[in-house]
């Protein structure tokens, strides 16, 4: 797909788009440094829909657990694990797969593709016959989980100015964890209420069991067909045609988002950039000792987001909660509360990115989810139930929605050179994923054979090597291009 086409063409030639800075490190002068415009937070907000249904797609199927679980018998712990992480071995292809596309092809072919996949595979999961189907499908949607959750936050950085790129970045995870929340009011309005103690075989018969739960993942239909309908509309990213040497296509959408006093300045610095090794793979890239410094970092980072437990309380809610004494259909509306307060923390992640800067962020994440485990193991391990464990877990997501949530996927997107930006985005988001499964298929392992208590003390230490980790080697990326973070390397 190229950025003469119809749709693209009209895109570039809206008199009302203006990217102000483009990514040019000093085109306002002494001036402040302007922020981004209408113009590229509409295109950054199209390619957060993939976020959108990243969330969705991740999160539906803790509520629908209970229901497809009767439906389809799964009783062995084995199976209830692979359930929940099957759609993971997806996450890796996909994962995979988006560098070499979004490299080969384009950020907008790749995240179009993406879209159909999601479009496609939520109406497969709801209409399957059997569990073999159900895993399948689900494998699939996984791979437009892995290609979303990193060709998303590439996209955007690369169209972002410096000074508002961590704000545009984090957009991404607010539709994340929209999409979190979406997922989790529909499967609480779509549930008809489960009477207490109910068995497998009273849930496999009721509306829950036979139709309810196939219409949770269908919902996601809508919004991956509005994301379809969106990458047909966003351009291409200017540094992807910059490397393809496609040099005036590339002014010409810089030009259009932000003026042609800026595009000249703005090409001129990704050129620099480029210039310093033209046409290397990502492996002779890794051949200097800086750049592999840097993947390592990213893959680390992408590891300790998943590593550091949260997201078992996503995927196992109904498990978690239950061991804190609700009952199921109190779970789901806990299961919403979580998801309000997920958003709302993401929010003020927003207004923080760009004045406390990446460093500090995740530091106060390793740090307070460090201290929130010890306290959430004590409470399991005493048998403290109701509302004061969900205050700790309401809590712990507080602290992650705000720090290591997005802001691990904003330095995932600015720390890598341009050159191998996709492909280096690629092995960090499959590390993140490979980290996942494990995570996901090891909790039930976990909890069953050392308790929930043990379990999260065992995440809290996690935590604390992460908070060293990042103090030794991360530097501070904010109200930087991304040109001047890959010479600073």
């Amino acid at each position: 797909m190229r950025t003469s086409s119809p749709t693209a063409a009209e895109w570039e030639g809206s008199d009302t788009m203006h990217m102000v800075d483009a990514g040019n490190p000093a085109i306002s002068g002494g001036e402040a440094p302007a922020g981004a415009s209408g113009a590229v937070w509409l295109a950054a907000a199209v390619s957060a829909l993939g976020g959108l249904l990243f969330g969705y797609d991740w999160v539906v199927i803790g509520g629908a657990k209970p229901f497809y679980e009767a439906a389809f018998g799964l009783t062995a712990p084995t199976d209830q694990a692979w359930a929940v992480s099957c759609a993971l071995v997806g996450c890796l292809a996909g994962a995979m797969a988006s560098g070499a596309l979004a490299d080969r092809l384009g950020r907008r072919p790749a995240l179009l593709l993406a879209a159909i996949i999601f479009a496609v595979s939520s109406i497969g999961t709801a209409l399957t016959g059997g569990f073999s189907g159900f895993v399948a499908w689900r494998m699939i949607g996984g791979v437009a989980i892995g290609m979303a959750s990193g060709l998303s936050p590439l996209y955007i950085a690369e169209i972002a100015p410096p000074h508002s790129r961590g704000r545009l970045v984090v957009l991404n995870q607010i539709a994340i964890v929209i999409g979190l929340l979406a997922a989790q009011i529909v499967n609480w309005l779509i549930a008809a209420p489960v009477p207490p103690g109910a068995s497998l075989a009273v849930i496999a018969e009721s509306w829950n069991g036979t139709t309810g739960w196939r219409w949770m993942f269908a919902a996601a239909a809508l919004p991956a067909v509005a994301f379809v309908v969106g990458c047909l509309l966003i351009p291409e990213s200017p540094r992807w045609l910059a490397l393809k040497g496609r040099w005036d296509a590339a002014r010409r959408v810089i030009a259009r988002f932000g003026g042609e006093a800026q595009a000249d300045a703005a090409l001129a610095d990704i050129r620099r950039a480029l210039d310093a090794a033209p046409g290397r793979s990502l492996g002779a890239v890794l051949r200097e000792p800086r750049f592999r410094k840097v993947l390592m970092i990213g893959v680390a980072l992408a590891v300790l987001q998943q590593w550091c437990g949260i997201n078992v309380i996503f995927n196992y809610a109904q498990e978690i909660f239950a061991g804190a004494g609700y009952a199921v259909s109190d779970t789901l509306f806990n299961i919403v509360i979580t998801g309000v307060v997920n958003c709302v923390f993401t929010l003020v992640a927003l207004g923080t990115v760009e004045k406390l800067g990446r460093r500090r962020l995740l530091l106060i994440g390793c740090a307070g989810l460090a201290v929130i485990y010890a306290a959430v193991g004590a409470a399991y391990v005493m048998g403290v139930q109701g509302w004061p464990l969900l205050l700790l877990v309401i809590a712990a997501i507080a602290v992650y929605a705000m720090t290591l949530a997005p802001v691990t996927w904003v330095a995932l997107a600015e720390i890598f050179p341009g050159e191998a930006r996709g492909a280096s985005m690629a092995v960090a988001t499959t590390a993140l994923w490979a980290a996942c499964f494990l995570l996901t298929y090891s909790f039930p392992l976990l909890n069953a054979a050392a308790g929930t208590g043990l379990t999260f003390w065992l995440y809290g230490i996690v935590c604390a090597a992460g908070f060293v980790f990042i103090h030794r080697t991360l530097p501070e990326t904010k109200g930087k291009t991304l040109e001047q973070i890959e010479q600073d390397w």
